[in-house]
């Protein structure tokens, strides 16, 4: 489906029009949002909310983000591409394409819809954590998706247990997938880069510091994070204020020096909490063998490493022992829902 653009234009190839210039040209876009009926309101967050829809020519469902006003198509667009970049793995939510809010005129993005919930959600219904076998095979399954973002050059910088859908349970097949790019960069940007992107739990020490400089590692802390949270079901470094973050970090992976961490003191927030230097680490106090196993450990130590030059990549963590039996047993994904994005419906709009 084609039409002509009255705003300035929307392009997926990686080339947007210059700010004000008017599209004057037949590009392909995916409809209006007059399409589709709204179901539901499945989330809303500090960017833009997004909800269920289904496409009133196909009876397709649909989740549909749209930012929160004043949107600005370049996020939108920016977003896009990150998701396009890495379409068609099993393990990042589907992207569909972009649609027009025809009452607003905002770009909007259509993705995937997967049944199922969020792990945080699934994490608050359940007393304690899961299985280590279960997260074993989520976590093999979040690392190949970190694997594909990463080959593609994007960083997520957001990954956290509101950001990863669960889907499959009541099949006995559950699956995770990682979704919401919107505060994804790529490495081919120059730095400085931002420090408080994402949640601040999940936040990689680099960030923290204010390493202007960072790379894709950032998200493999955040995923020892989830991996912690699938474990126990509670946040690994829960902390109220920037300085307790700080020393519930140092406290759970020891104390870095310019030995463990050259360069660590000259960071721009570098300034020592109140801990012991050199003060080792505690992680195996926090999960003992009867919890995690010495192969799983092996993963989450990795992981949750504070000198970024040390901390495994997502290519080396699948590679480690733990891991042999969930990618023997590697499967697709259940099915998702596609997407055919044509005729109109009445207006949805998220309560």
């Amino acid at each position: 489906m084609a039409f002509t653009c009255k705003r300035p234009a929307a392009s997926l190839d990686g080339h947007a029009s210059q700010p004000g210039a008017m599209c004057r040209k037949r590009r392909r876009v995916i409809g209006t949002t007059y399409d589709y009926d709204q179901e539901s309101c499945l989330g809303r967050g500090k960017f833009g909310a997004v909800v269920k829809a289904r496409c009133r020519a196909t009876g397709q469902v649909v989740a549909i983000k749209s930012l929160h006003d004043p949107a600005d198509p370049r996020e939108v667009l920016r977003e896009a591409r990150f998701l396009e970049a890495c379409g068609g793995h099993p393990h990042i939510v589907g992207f569909r394409g972009v649609t027009l809010d025809y009452v607003t005129d905002e770009l909007c993005l259509v993705m995937d819809y997967v049944e199922g919930k969020s792990l945080k959600l699934l994490l608050s219904e359940r007393s304690g954590g899961l299985p280590e076998a279960t997260v074993c095979t989520f976590m093999w399954q979040l690392l190949t998706a970190a694997k594909k973002m990463h080959r593609c050059h994007v960083v997520h910088r957001d990954i956290n247990p509101a950001n990863i859908l669960v889907g499959g349970e009541e099949a006995g097949r559950g699956f995770v997938k990682i979704c919401d790019l919107g505060v994804a960069m790529s490495m081919s940007e120059a730095p400085p880069y931002e420090e408080e992107a994402g949640m601040g739990e999940y936040r990689a020490p680099e960030m923290l510091l204010g390493k202007e400089d960072y790379d894709a590692l950032v998200d493999t802390w955040s995923l020892g994070c989830v991996m912690a949270e699938m474990l126990t079901g509670e946040r690994i470094f829960r902390a109220a204020e920037f300085i307790s973050l700080f020393q519930r970090i140092f406290e759970v992976v020891g104390v870095p020096d310019d030995t463990t961490w050259p360069g660590f003191t000259s960071l721009p927030h570098a300034a020592p909490p109140p801990l012991v230097p050199g003060q080792q680490s505690t992680l195996r106090d926090l999960f003992p063998e009867e919890v995690l196993s010495a192969e799983g450990f092996q993963v989450l130590n990795g992981l949750l490493t504070c000198n970024p030059d040390k901390r495994l990549t997502a290519t080396a963590a699948l590679k480690l022992p733990w891991f042999a039996t969930a990618a023997a047993n590697a499967r697709p994904s259940a099915p998702t829902l596609l997407l055919l994005l044509l005729p109109r419906s009445t207006r949805w709009r998220c309560p």
